[in-house]
């Protein structure tokens, strides 16, 4: 097979694969709605997850840094070197750091929640204890998860997605290019959730944006696959 045909099972695989951790998540873990709760009752709730949740915000993590290789693949191309290098770089580069923050982001569960969860649970534990583990994972999850994760790993999750839905738009893959706008312009209203929270407000409208603009991605994803997968058009 050609670079073109893995390229696109790979777009299409990782499309499924990045729902299928966050779909277990949602499960066994009511992923995201879980982060509205308290410190002390996500707590609770992780140390009684036991591996499965773990291995799923593993899973989760490993998708996201799949992103790296996956979007220099669909972004450098030898034509799109010779027509638009600037974009061609630009979405390369994006996608890099964006995978990269995200996946720093997720991280927290797989190598610091656990511990912070498992001290929280153990009865030997002060109420003093307890609360500086709570306040731990309060500052963790606000540093790693809403600033690196979300707030930084969006935007350039954004930016990735628009300049190669316009380098679509400009090779006449107009449907794919369309979803691609659309899919960007969701996830980076979706930021916003962290700045209302920030200002005492509710972040419930953005998270929604941001729900729905994950969802774009795996439709632009699977119809980037598609387009790679049928023969190239002619120049």
């Amino acid at each position: 097979m050609t670079q073109r045909t893995w390229t696109g099972l790979a777009t299409m695989g990782l499309a499924i694969a990045f729902n299928i951790p966050y779909a277990v998540l949602a499960v066994i873990f009511d992923y995201p709605e879980i982060l509205r709760l308290s410190a002390a009752d996500v707590l609770t709730r992780f140390a009684g997850g036991g591996a499965q949740l773990l291995i799923s915000w593993s899973g989760f993590m490993l998708a996201a840094l799949a992103l790296v290789p996956l979007g220099a693949a669909l972004s450098v191309t030898a034509d799109r070197l010779t027509r638009r290098p600037a974009l061609a770089i630009g979405a390369a580069i994006a996608a890099g750091l964006s995978g990269l923050a995200q996946a720093i982001g997720l991280s927290r569960w797989v190598f610091v929640v656990p511990a912070l969860a498992r001290d929280h649970a153990n009865p030997a534990s002060t109420p003093e204890a307890r609360n500086a583990f709570e306040r731990s994972f309060e500052l963790l999850n606000s540093y790693g998860g809403v600033a690196i994760g979300e707030q930084i790993g969006q935007w350039l999750l954004a930016l990735f997605v628009i300049q190669v839905a316009t380098m679509q738009w400009q090779e006449q893959d107009r449907p794919a290019a369309l979803i691609g706008i659309a899919t960007a312009a969701l996830i980076a209203v979706g930021t916003g959730e962290g700045l209302a929270i920030a200002l005492g407000g509710s972040g419930a409208l953005f998270s929604m944006a941001t729900i729905t603009g994950f969802l774009g991605l795996t439709i632009w994803l699977i119809a980037t696959g598609i387009t790679l997968l049928r023969a190239p058009r002619a120049a």
